[in-house]
């Protein structure tokens, strides 16, 4: 099974969103592997958003995203990180189809409640950063057998 990278950005997690995000992906199929609810270090978003360094937005990024706690998490399942980027929906929420979470819950690109990684190089990146080895759970869901060929 593949894995990915999603993380409830801090308006997500000041919203309540978390358990509505975790449903989502859950009732998808989706297997959660990993979670945890923290303040990042400057170092941490410095590296997550490091093709963003050089550009104009990057220290209100940066700001915003130490601005409150984040709720980071590891899913897994075929094709998991286009499966989720599908559900999170477009960057830009005026962007995203109603039914995606971005198009369900956020209004500002500035302010669009969860991140997910683009691919899955992306995703083990991302995944290295955020969480150490062991901090991964490997086990199996009762419904597996039905939800794979």
């Amino acid at each position: 099974m593949d894995r990915t990278f999603v993380m409830v950005k801090p308006d997500g997690v000041q919203r309540g969103l978390v358990g509505e995000i975790v449903s989502r992906f859950e009732a998808k199929g989706l297997k959660l592997v990993g979670a945890k609810l923290e303040l990042l270090p400057e170092e941490r978003v410095v590296e997550q958003y490091r093709e963003h360094l050089e550009k104009p937005f990057f220290p209100g990024l940066k700001a915003y995203i130490m601005s409150g706690p984040c709720f980071l998490m590891a899913w897994e399942g075929k094709g998991v990180a286009a499966v989720v980027r599908r559900m999170v929906g477009a960057t830009n929420p005026a962007e995203a189809e109603p039914g995606s979470i971005r198009g369900d819950f956020a209004l500002d690109i500035g302010r669009n409640v969860i991140h997910a990684s683009d691919s899955p190089e992306s995703a083990a990146r991302e995944l290295g950063i955020h969480f150490a080895p062991g901090e991964l759970v490997d086990y199996s869901r009762i419904d597996e057998p039905v939800l794979y060929e």
